[in-house]
């Protein structure tokens, strides 16, 4: 038995979770059942690959994911199980929606969902709520150890595999550089792309002054010093700061405001970040 854990778009106004929860609870009312977040915005399959990425290395191995972001849903998109190279399992739609968790931490193996086995008993005409009767029923059996990996169905390429597009971070000269992929919902930092294993060749320590410039779509938008600090608790309330994030990454924010708001950025890779010391 292993935790099962969802995340979908549906948000929670209506019964399209509860309903994920009845189903998986059906296959053993013995599951532990958890969410990631059910608010990914709707149809944006960046975020919710951004998401899964961003938790999956905490649970313990052998957990089932199951992420519903599908805009695509009753088309000709598959539906797959992903085993990751941290031994996670992931129920999706083959979207784009594993493209951060392969480029981080790797998929080491992918099966397509045989839906004629692998679906709710009396779903075979529903086409518009695969999330309940194929994701949430498959992750729960295998969650449940009712069925395999190797039970899924049959096993597909990596090469196969439906990617968003990605822009590496790069050191060039005295800059670093790469993209906002993610906000931090309720606080609206800037979640970069870049490690601070990248960011940590241009030599600046803890106090260290840093400029920070912001492009979207090759035009820069934003531009601003700061200093780079370990904590929000080392600068002013309203001022800003780069720091490292809760994924290793490099983040900018603003001591009790909303970064993202207060200058109008957004995420995705037509946002562009660099970084460089300040003389």
């Amino acid at each position: 038995m292993h935790p099962l854990v969802l995340q979908s778009d549906f948000g929670l106004d209506d019964g399209a979770v509860s309903a994920m929860y009845g189903v998986a609870l059906g296959v053993d009312p013995a599951l532990s059942i958890h969410d990631v977040t059910h608010n990914i915005p709707p149809y944006d399959i960046w975020e919710g690959s951004y998401r899964l990425a961003q938790v999956v290395s905490y649970w313990p191995g052998g957990s089932v994911f199951v992420s519903v972001v599908d805009p695509g849903v009753g088309s000709d998109r598959l539906s797959v199980v992903a085993r990751t190279a941290t031994g996670h399992l992931v129920v999706t739609p083959d979207n784009g929606t594993l493209t951060h968790l392969h480029a981080i931490f790797g998929i080491t193996a992918l099966r397509e969902i045989d839906e004629t086995v692998n679906r709710r008993t009396g779903s075979e005409h529903s086409y518009t709520f695969h999330g309940r009767d194929i994701y949430a029923f498959t992750g729960a059996r295998l969650a449940a150890g009712a069925i395999g990996f190797e039970d899924v169905g049959l096993e597909l390429p990596l090469d196969r595999l439906v990617s968003l597009h990605l822009e590496p971070p790069r050191l060039e000269a005295d800059a670093v550089h790469g993209t906002i992929d993610a906000l931090d919902v309720r606080y609206g930092s800037l979640w970069s792309s870049i490690p601070r294993e990248l960011f940590s060749e241009l030599g600046i320590g803890h106090g260290g002054r840093v400029q920070l410039r912001v492009a979207h779509h090759d035009r820069v938008v934003h531009s601003a010093q700061m200093s780079y600090v370990p904590s929000f608790a080392a600068v002013e309330v309203g001022e800003s700061l780069l720091y490292v994030n809760s994924l290793d990454r490099m983040a900018v924010a603003i001591n009790r405001g909303n970064y993202a708001r207060a200058f109008g950025l957004g995420t995705g890779v037509s946002w562009h970040v660099s970084l460089t010391a300040v003389p």
